[in-house]
């Protein structure tokens, strides 16, 4: 182990679970490590706004027990992992950024929490987000504004924010996140880390205090997924989060690994793919990224999906009709002023559906489904871009009605994966004016790997200085 830094909260949860299962570090020592760095420099980014010191302890002393007495382990055994507040996690509250929520504690794990717990992490901090997750910012009113690693007043993304500047801060190596129309992707972008949302059905969610069901389209497009430092790390989060839980009907034991496609891999470059317009550094980052699978042996070209412009579409026409029904109460009664104002933005500009609409749209996402399989098929992977512009300035979607505007159309790349359940991962290509960049890969139902494989060989070409110490 003698290549690694001698701080251990600098190390990937690869390396870290290794060196404990090989007893060159204690899980104790490796938690402390982290709780040490969390000490240090979360007063300066809000990330982590519940530190479970006590309990991640005593957990790492059981981790360190549960070896010595050579019981079988999970894969991250005693490694630190932080979660975020908007799942079950025993003994913490669920709040989701509410003032309303905070008493709302949890009795047992939510589905993705009980799979970290059980492959042995240390569950040692909780996360931040905005009130009921529902921006690409990270404050509200109960914890206040996370901020980004890279430059304070840069959003660090959202909803995941606090994992994503966590994550790239070195508190801790694997963050969990979840994904509804980027919540993954973009703080990851946006903090200059790797985040994956796997397909549809591929990680078990169901959180116990539910007082009843989420709305249909949430169920279908949200999905948990990993935030990491290394793409390997996502890799083997990954496996993790995926174990099935039967309290969750919509989860497959799809494999992790499919067969290999024809050679070479075709990859379908699609600089602008909602046709709003990029900024340059976003383009440069596509065909930077284009430039190095191409090295790689991969088939780049120019290709676009099937309407990407309506796939967007249709996902904030289903998530939004169902917004105004079910969600307005929530936003009304619990959330902050913040995340109303972006709450009411979101329904001034999205289209107002009766059930007859509303059934076509829902109908027509098997139509789209049926023609990115096409294309996916011929162009095995999709290379895009997070975002249309780089990480906002802080507070810019509730600046107004057309400041949210431009926000959200920037986001329109986001918005595929979820509505058609595909995967999607966002990796780093390196800094443009001190802020982080870096682009997404997209392809068909349970091809995990293949975007993670072509993760790799960015990241490889493009290496971030993270962890980091906070910038102003």
């Amino acid at each position: 182990m003698q290549h690694l830094p001698p701080e251990p909260w600098r190390w990937d949860a690869v390396d870290m679970a290794r060196a404990i299962r090989l007893k060159a570090i204690s899980a104790r020592e490796a938690t402390e490590s982290v709780l040490a760095r969390c000490a240090a420099v979360n007063p300066a980014l809000n990330a982590v706004v519940q530190v479970l010191d006590a309990e991640a302890r005593a957990a790492a002393d059981a981790a360190d027990a549960a070896l010595a007495r050579g019981e079988a382990i999970g894969p991250l055994h005693g490694v630190p992992v932080s979660t975020k507040i908007n799942v079950d996690q025993t003994g913490c509250a669920t709040s989701n950024g509410c003032v309303g929520l905070r008493d709302l504690v949890a009795a047992e794990d939510s589905a993705v929490v009980g799979n970290l717990r059980h492959a042995g992490a240390i569950l040692f901090g909780r996360t931040n987000t905005p009130a009921l997750s529902m921006r690409w910012f990270t404050e509200n009113e109960l914890h206040g504004r996370t901020l980004n690693p890279w430059h304070a007043g840069h959003t660090p993304g959202g909803s995941s924010g606090g994992a994503a500047s966590a994550v790239a801060a070195g508190i801790g190596p694997i963050a969990h996140g979840n994904d509804l129309g980027g919540s993954v992707r973009y703080p990851a972008y946006a903090c200059g880390v790797a985040g994956i949302r796997p397909s549809f059905g591929r990680i078990p969610a169901y959180n116990p205090t539910m007082t009843g069901e989420r709305p249909i389209s949430a169920q279908l497009m949200s999905t948990q997924g990993p935030l990491a430092r290394s793409v390997r790390d996502l890799r083997l989060a990954l496996s993790v989060m995926a174990e099935g839980d039967i309290r969750d009907p919509w989860w497959m034991p799809a494999p992790l690994d499919g067969p290999p496609p024809p050679r070479p891999i075709r990859v379908a470059l699609c600089v602008d793919p909602a046709g709003t317009g990029v900024h340059p550094a976003v383009a440069e980052a596509v065909r930077r990224a284009g430039r190095i699978l191409a090295a790689a042996g991969y088939a780049v070209e120019e290709a676009s999906p099937p309407d990407f412009p309506g796939t967007a579409a249709d996902w904030e026409a289903l998530s939004r009709t169902e917004g105004r029904i079910h969600l307005r109460d929530a936003f009304m009664k619990v959330a902050d002023g913040g995340a109303r104002e972006t709450f009411d933005a979101m329904m001034a500009r999205a289209p107002q559906l009766d059930l007859t609409a509303w059934t076509a749209v829902a109908a027509r996402r098997t139509t789209r489904q049926r023609q990115w399989a096409q294309f996916l098929k011929t162009h095995t992977i999709l290379l895009l871009p997070v975002s249309s512009e780089p990480p906002f300035p802080q507070g810019l979607d509730v600046a107004g009605q057309q400041a949210f505007d431009s926000v959200f159309r920037a986001q329109l790349p986001m918005l595929a994966a979820p509505l058609l359940g595909l995967p999607g991962v966002s990796v780093p290509t390196g800094l443009a004016e001190g802020l982080p960049m870096g682009v997404q890969l997209m392809a068909a139902r349970w091809r995990e790997d293949l975007i993670l494989d072509a993760a790799e060989v960015i990241e490889a070409a493009c290496p971030m200085p993270t962890p980091i110490d906070p910038r102003g």
